[in-house]
């Protein structure tokens, strides 16, 4: 039996940044991937200014850089945001890889193998784990960083209800001939959540996120179709800035030769993503003796937008800075004193965030409010990058609304 310090499960960017951290501070390491190398995981890619600034070394991964965005209200209005610190949309293969090649050269040992859900097990010296193909290994510590369906968190912390778990799919298409890609975030109407397209280096990647228990399949598949056709007609005509005609099927001419090709060639995913509510932040544990969880197996994720790829590394850097410390118990104070407030803050306003204000919902006032008033604009500009949290969002923007315009 392979004996190690820690073993970690899931080498995405929790799992990966977790292990380069420990190896190089001379911690004996094992991390298991377990997905197959041709197939990323279910993500937009996007990786806000926050991180950006927290972890320079990101920039190195191949990606590309965003400083504009479009934004569209459920009603189709549109808003241009020009950001003041940009954000980066990578390929989930490239960046894991990026991650994962550095925690190798770091001396962690990286198995590509996947841990059996079952295989796993406490004992007096420790954990041991079992892979698919019968390896053991053994360890004194072990570290869930393998996703929102982790086994290993559902043993350890419990399962999430449904209504705790959003839903991410989505397409990965070509770029548009005209070589123009606009990066677009658009409110869904009657729906909670929204639509994306992000340019990557060469594809776009589209996706809705909306929460599971009220998740249709069809309606919302339909719903995509219609954003990725709309997305495609603006860029025939050579903008990279289109106003795009959403939500409005008879206006989206989805039937002609362009899409069904689109049809043909674009290649499909999806996935889970813990959206937690209020109450769940106060109960769940994300660490115990001999046993942490990191990013989306801990439920660290943004409850509004979805977006977890910070939180992943962060929870990674605090657990990692409470082992070397020899007090891993602490990684628990550590991340709630961090972005547990945060991400709580986010859940409780979540309904409100997609909920209705004067008459209209919120992000339709939201956008108005933004198009005519530069403040509203930049904090919205701010929130988005992830400079601008949720706990102090409101006075900000109130403060935001009574400058001159």
């Amino acid at each position: 039996m392979d004996q190690f310090d820690v073993l970690i499960v899931g080498a995405g960017p929790a799992g990966s940044f977790a292990a380069e951290r420990l190896a190089r501070e001379g911690v004996s390491v094992a991390l298991f991937d377990g997905r197959p190398p041709d197939e990323p995981k279910a993500c937009g890619g996007g990786v806000t200014s926050k991180a950006l600034k927290a972890w320079p070394h990101l920039l190195e991964a191949v990606g590309r850089t965003i400083d504009e965005l479009d934004m569209y209200s459920p009603s189709g209005k549109h808003l241009h945001l020009k950001l003041d610190e940009p954000f980066a949309v990578y390929s989930r293969i490239a960046f894991d890889t990026f991650l994962r090649e550095r925690a190798r050269q770091a001396g962690a040992q990286v198995f590509a193998e996947k841990a059996s859900a079952r295989g796993f097990k406490q004992s007096d010296d420790g954990w041991n784990v079992r892979t698919q193909d019968g390896t053991e290994f053994s360890a004194r510590f072990l570290v869930a960083a393998d996703g929102a369906n982790s086994a290993i968190a559902k043993k350890l912390a419990g399962p999430l209800p449904p209504a705790e778990m959003e839903v991410a799919f989505g397409y990965r298409a070509a770029l548009p001939d005209s070589g123009e890609a606009a990066t677009v975030v658009a409110f869904l109407p009657n729906w909670v959540g929204y639509a994306w397209a992000f340019p990557r280096v060469d594809h776009v990647s589209f996706g809705i996120a909306t929460t599971q228990d009220a998740f249709d399949h069809k309606s919302l598949d339909a719903l995509l179709w219609d954003f990725m056709a709309s997305y495609y007609e603006g860029a025939q005509v050579g903008n990279s800035r289109p106003k795009m005609r959403l939500w409005k099927r008879e206006a989206m001419p989805i039937n002609n030769l362009r899409y069904d090709n689109l049809r043909k060639t674009a290649q499909r995913y999806a996935a889970r993503i813990p959206g937690l509510a209020p109450r769940t932040w106060d109960t769940r544990r994300a660490c115990g003796e001999n046993w942490a969880l990191l990013g989306d197996a801990a439920g660290f994720a943004d409850p509004v937008t979805g977006e977890g790829i910070y939180y992943a590394l962060r929870s990674a850097e605090l657990f990692a800075d409470a082992y070397l410390a020899g007090k891993p118990l602490d990684y628990e104070n550590r991340w709630r004193n961090d972005f547990g407030g945060e991400l709580k803050r986010a859940s409780q306003m979540r309904r409100r965030f997609y909920g209705n204000f004067w008459g209209a919902p919120f992000t339709d006032r939201m956008i108005e409010f933004a198009r005519g008033h530069r403040g509203i604009r930049k904090v919205l500009g701010q929130l988005v990058a992830g400079d601008q949290g949720y706990v102090n969002l409101k006075k900000k923007l109130a403060r935001s609304a009574l400058k001159p315009l």
